[in-house]
């Protein structure tokens, strides 16, 4: 039997591979759609057009596991190693393998040469405007600047002031929406890349939800609560209600999955889908888009043709999980812990 923690960490795990199923059906039937319309006009019979918010929710994800990490790691190296371990391998292989399998099967329009694909390796590579091998690797840049910033907060010793940075963060986010909206005046883009602006009130729910559920005494709630409120209403200003309201929705789903108050998150295949859903990310576009190509020209349907796309990303996902990112994680793991406990 788990224990009562690892039991609520299983169900914010399982959020992520939700996260992970919405942007694929969102992929397959909506973004495939339009990018590859069929001359017989017929399409699938549903559609998910609201599915790359699953993106946002990896976000806020993101921003409670990592933050839990820091609070736990006792020296740098042991999160630098952790999170290159559990990052690049499967990536690494993703790469290639989107690369040979999207060349084998064709793909208009997506194909990038070989040169491109070892400069895909670092995760950076969009900074320098280098194509995507696919198209979802955006995100990756994201999460990786991100732990960048709360990597440094840490080496400084400055995580009990997370909310003031969070805080200044989304006021610059507001200063550039406004005037850039309202006066026209341009600041520079590459200050708003690197401290990921954009993106940064979906972390800052996260961290909130963390610190929120994972702090006690009558007041521990106050401050994640102001800080989740200035993300709330960055994203009501610079981007609609809408989308507000939809975070309020993820980051509620996050803090009960984190207090084990969604038991249905148990259910082995979202275990699963949690296990897997880093893999899946990370294969399922380009190579998907190919074989739904393939397959469509055959005559099937495109319901057909989408649940056969969808098996076999979640084989392959199952297969780079199994074989790949977990062996490696394992390796570099333990290598890294025996090596520390020889220099002792």
């Amino acid at each position: 039997m788990s224990s009562p923690s690892v039991q609520r960490l299983v169900q914010v795990d399982a959020l992520r591979g939700l996260a992970a199923m919405a942007v694929v059906l969102f992929h397959y039937t909506t973004q495939f759609t339009l990018l590859y319309p069929s001359g017989t006009g017929s399409g699938p019979s549903v559609f998910f057009p609201d599915g790359h918010y699953g993106v946002n929710l990896f976000f806020i994800v993101s921003g409670f596991v990592i933050f839990m990490t820091l609070e736990r790691t006792r020296q740098p190296m042991d999160f630098v190693v952790s999170r290159f371990s559990r990052l690049f391998p499967a990536y690494w292989v993703a790469i290639f393998l989107t690369f040979f399998v999207t060349h084998l099967l064709g793909l208009p329009g997506k194909l990038v040469g070989l040169e491109t694909a070892f400069a895909n390796m670092l995760m950076l590579h969009g900074l320098l405007r280098v194509p995507h091998v696919d198209g979802v690797y955006w995100t990756l840049e994201v999460e990786l600047l991100f732990y960048l910033g709360m990597f440094i907060l840490y080496r400084m010793q400055r995580l009990d002031r997370i909310h003031l940075v969070l805080f200044g963060l989304l006021v610059l986010r507001l200063v550039y929406y406004v005037l850039e909206k309202q006066f026209g005046i341009s600041l520079p883009w590459i200050l708003f890349r690197l401290m990921i602006l954009q993106y940064i009130p979906w972390f800052t729910l996260g961290i909130s939800v963390y610190l929120a559920s994972h702090r006690s005494g009558p007041k521990a709630w106050h401050r994640p609560a102001q800080t989740a409120a200035m993300a709330i209403l960055t994203l009501l200003v610079c981007e609609s209600a809408f989308v507000a309201a939809l975070a309020v929705a993820l980051a509620t789903a996050v803090l009960f999955a984190a207090k084990g108050r969604l038991p249905v998150l148990g259910f082995a295949p979202f275990v699963w889908l949690g296990t897997v859903s880093y893999p899946l990310y990370l294969l399922h576009e380009n190579i998907g888009w190919a074989i739904q190509l393939q397959l469509r020209a055959t005559g099937l349907s495109m319901d057909l043709v989408i649940a056969a796309a969808l098996c076999a990303s979640l084989v392959l996902a199952g297969a780079l999980t199994r074989w790949v990112e977990q062996p490696a994680m394992r390796w570099i793991r333990t290598r890294y812990k025996n090596r520390a406990h020889l220099n002792r």
